[in-house]
């Protein structure tokens, strides 16, 4: 059973203050343009007392920092909850660089993967560690599609193909953003306005990503988006999870027991494009997580990728935006006693087991296998499988998505 899961409320213990809080600023190890120098978001601080939280409401804080890209101040918004949980969001990319919660013992720790800004590959990204990835995240086949008797050439970055909205995609741009709060909950909004032409898509979208931590101890991740032409459209956030603790130290996430509520999955071809049919897991025991098994049990057993899992799961009963979210997923850590649900709105989740982090410092030393995804999406490369569920937005339409993650111990 959980124990006192979603609630946080009776844990005395002092809390981490979000990443960058009370840092001093440092210099960039190599210059960049367009960057400064960068306040360190890596280190949470121990200037917060447990105690003092306990009393207060849940909080946002805007804090700028040292830096600037492309002539705009990166920020940082500090998202508190009246337990003491704590998340960080950058205007930039829209990313998701921090979230703490407790393990069972009442220590707080940040469990989600972040990568160092000291050099100039924070700018590149290459995990796409914490983003929010659009036009398209996941892959669109070959980098092209037609639509409306158009056809549309995108960029293309992985291999031949188009992954997570091309080159300088949505993750490589500052967001216009602002705090937000309610009854219940601190949080930021976050608007992005990508023109006719960009990456090769259609249509002016105009997108906005609403992240919002409540005292019932969830993440809430709010999209929608609206477009004057007709474009395909699939934003995810690229979240990496280590329940141990988001640290290098602390190792892999295969020993993480996961369940995901999927009873089938999309196959793919050895570029991980889709070949349009749907497998049962039961017909291929490495992707069922129907019942709950540790990440890492059946690695040995896949054939298509050796180095772990990188693939679309088909969520039972998922893809009805006017609906509440349906449970996707529920990760276990059991030395920590940390539990992660996710539910979305959403049809499909990408499981990624981190395979190719390469373990060095320009990553902040995550190696394979450091962190895990679960980024709750359309299918990869609908605008040219007519079998999936439609990824396109039109004109006078709102293209609406909610993901939540519940956080809890047992």
């Amino acid at each position: 059973m959980i124990r006192s899961l979603f609630k946080f409320g009776l844990l005395s213990l002092f809390a981490v203050c979000g990443l960058g809080c009370g840092r001093e600023p440092g210099p960039p190890s190599s210059p960049n343009p367009g960057f400064t120098e960068t306040a360190d978001l890596t280190t949470p601080s121990n200037s917060a007392s447990k105690e003092a939280d306990m009393n207060k409401t849940a909080s946002v804080t805007r804090e700028k920092l040292n830096a600037e890209v492309d002539g705009k101040p990166l920020e940082q918004f500090v998202l508190t909850n009246k337990n003491g949980l704590r998340a960080v969001v950058l205007n930039w990319g829209g990313t998701l660089a921090s979230v703490e919660t407790p393990d069972r013992n009442g220590k707080f720790d940040n469990i989600v993967c972040s990568f160092s800004p000291d050099n100039e590959r924070f700018l590149k990204n290459p995990p796409y560690f914490g983003v929010t990835c659009g036009r398209y995240g996941n892959r669109i086949a070959k980098g092209k599609f037609t639509l409306d008797g158009t056809e549309y050439t995108l960029a293309t970055n992985n291999g031949g193909n188009h992954l997570h909205g091309g080159v300088k995609a949505f993750d490589k741009y500052i967001w216009n953003a602002e705090p937000v709060q309610g009854e219940g909950f601190a949080g930021v909004k976050l608007t992005l306005v990508s023109p006719d032409g960009d990456e090769g898509y259609p249509g002016t979208l105009t997108s906005v990503v609403t992240y919002k931590l409540t005292d019932k101890n969830e993440l809430r991740i709010e999209y929608s988006a609206t477009t004057d032409k007709a474009t395909p459209l699939n934003l995810t956030n690229h979240g990496y999870w280590n329940l141990k603790g988001a640290r290098a130290e602390t190792g892999t996430v295969l020993d993480h027991v996961m369940h995901l509520n999927c009873d089938s999955y999309i196959a793919v071809d050895d570029e991980s494009i889709p070949t349009g049919k749907l497998t049962a897991v039961k017909d291929d025991s490495p992707m069922d997580f129907t019942k709950a098994k540790p990440i890492g049990q059946d690695l040995g057993k896949l054939t298509n990728d050796p180095q772990g899992y990188d693939h679309c799961w088909v969520i039972n009963g998922g893809g009805d935006s006017t609906k509440e979210p349906v449970l996707a997923a529920e990760v276990r850590e059991p030395s920590t006693g940390r539990v992660m649900r996710v539910l979305t709105t959403e049809p499909g989740v990408q499981f990624y087991t981190g395979n190719y982090l390469p373990g060095t410092p320009d990553v902040h030393g995550f190696a394979k296998h450091g962190g895990f995804c679960l980024e709750t999406q359309k299918f990869p490369d609908s605008p040219n499988q007519l079998s999936f569920p439609s990824c396109i937005l039109k004109p006078g339409e709102t293209y609406r998505q909610v993901t939540v993650h519940e956080f809890g111990v047992e």
